[in-house]
């Protein structure tokens, strides 16, 4: 590993739905030093094109069902109208973006998950050898910013979806063997709380020894949990540390009082 560093930062829905929001974030990534990557998931554009159109979005446990109408669809709007906005406002801030899927330079070959007790669809599933860390290498240094949406490929001509915060973390730990790699979860809360309903109560650093204590101690709770054990998973593999926190403070990484930390 060499030791340039490279930050991989992904961001979901509540900042994608709304202009004001993504404009703000856009410019503080565009402010961030050294090589980065963006990936990003779906938002609501999806599911409100999908009913415009008569396909209902279809949920399990919180999780799509790709069926091949929703496919389509979130094809057009993850890797066409959501994507391609965000390459051109990238462009317009100076940074010189190029928006991609999975497919494009078969930077992400996934596998299309088996029917177990659940059929989710054309979803795919990534593993250690997924991602061409060689190819986003060559287009980091033609100076190049890639922005990855949800969609990956099979390589037998099938596009699949793809959850963002997987393709984030794949990334990371295969970019990590390269570079001296961060990778940055934005979403709506200010990092890990010691108390859920004060905002302020961030824990800034946590050590993955004292995961176990502070779930048991119920800091962490609920949908944190997967969040922190992908976190603690991706350091494991190879990531420097890895960061929670809310995408309108991301300027705040610059001088490290950005969300929670997780570091080994």
């Amino acid at each position: 590993m060499n030791n340039k560093q490279l930050t991989i930062i992904k961001i979901g829905g509540n900042v994608i739905d709304h202009s004001a929001n993504l404009h703000q974030f856009l410019l503080d990534f565009t402010a961030l030093p050294g090589d980065k990557i963006l990936v990003h998931g779906g938002g609501k554009i999806a599911t409100e094109l999908g009913e415009s159109l008569g396909i209902e979005a279809k949920m399990v446990d919180g999780r799509r069902i790709t069926d091949i109408e929703t496919l389509r669809i979130v094809t057009m709007v993850y890797a066409g109208l959501i994507n391609k906005n965000m390459v051109a406002q990238l462009q317009a801030k100076g940074s010189n973006a190029i928006g991609l899927t999975g497919a494009d330079g078969n930077i992400i070959q996934a596998k299309k998950r088996p029917v177990k007790e659940i059929d989710y669809g054309f979803v795919g599933d990534l593993d250690e050898k997924s991602v061409s860390a060689e190819t986003l290498s060559k287009l980091l240094q033609a100076g190049l910013v890639p922005v990855l949406c949800a969609i990956t490929h099979d390589g037998e001509t099938q596009l699949l979806n793809t959850n963002a915060d997987t393709i984030a973390s794949s990334v990371a730990v295969a970019m990590s063997a390269l570079y001296e790699t961060r990778l940055v979860y934005c979403f709506e809360k200010k990092g890990v709380l010691k108390d859920v309903n004060d905002d302020d109560s961030v824990v800034r650093e946590i050590k993955a020894d004292e995961f176990e204590g502070l779930k048991a101690d119920g800091t962490v709770q609920g949908g944190m949990i997967p969040k922190l054990h992908n976190a603690f998973e991706a350091i494991k593999k190879g990531v420097s540390a890895v960061y929670i926190g809310k995408a309108d403070e991301l300027a705040e990484l610059a001088d490290g009082t950005f969300g929670t930390k997780m570091l080994k």
